[in-house]
């Protein structure tokens, strides 16, 4: 499983890139690297912005793990290797700073990838998502240093089981500095409200 670069959209050309920090962009399933890309005018200039495709195709789109049987609860090493992949394609990049901004299984991937390297991220932006079941071995490092998360959910979003959400908002507090925001009658989808905390919360947090 591997990121495809030739496919990533940049908010910047490469030589403009340099001394600036990078937010990462991960999308929800069956959808791909342009869908998020969408909201790039909406955040802060100051990041150089990365939009990935998720490795697999699945369901007329692609997916950063398989939804079949368990959308909610997928086995703890799918989404390790997701976050393994988007580690691995970091590690050819150069920047002064990175944050990640994940969508639904993005958001699962994004929150893996803290997990899997606590002082890497500058910070994570969380959306509509969850965290994977089970303990992992940044856990615990995660919890002293606590760094900052942005989790966002709608109060009408069927997609994300209520099981899923109980469990990711008791582990968001005890491992980060979070910052949650829970918005009234919007869906499995990200509103206007939620875009401008989220722009707020990325200017504080990536410089």
């Amino acid at each position: 499983m591997r990121i495809d670069p030739d496919v990533v959209l940049w908010s910047a050309p490469e030589r403009e890139r340099a001394g600036r920090p990078l937010l990462v962009l991960l999308h929800g399933y069956g959808s791909h690297e342009g869908d998020l890309f969408g909201l790039s005018p909406r955040l802060p200039l100051g990041p150089v912005i990365a939009s990935v495709r998720a490795p697999f195709p699945e369901n007329g789109g692609n997916a950063w793990f398989s939804l079949q049987g368990t959308p909610s609860d997928p086995p703890a090493a799918a989404v390790e290797a997701a976050a393994d992949a988007l580690l691995e394609w970091l590690d050819t990049l150069e920047y002064t700073s990175v944050g990640l901004l994940g969508f639904s299984q993005g958001a699962a991937v994004a929150l893996q990838a803290l997990r899997h390297a606590p002082t890497r991220f500058a910070a994570v932006v969380a959306l509509s998502g969850f965290i994977a079941s089970g303990a992992h071995p940044g856990d615990a490092e995660l919890a002293q240093i606590k760094p900052p998360v942005f989790y966002g959910r709608g109060t009408v979003d069927t997609i994300i089981t209520g099981a899923a959400v109980t469990r990711t908002e008791a582990w968001i507090p005890a491992h980060t500095t979070d910052t949650s925001r829970i918005y009234e009658d919007v869906a499995h989808s990200i509103s206007a409200d939620e875009l401008t905390d989220i722009a707020k919360f990325v200017a504080e947090h990536l410089r």
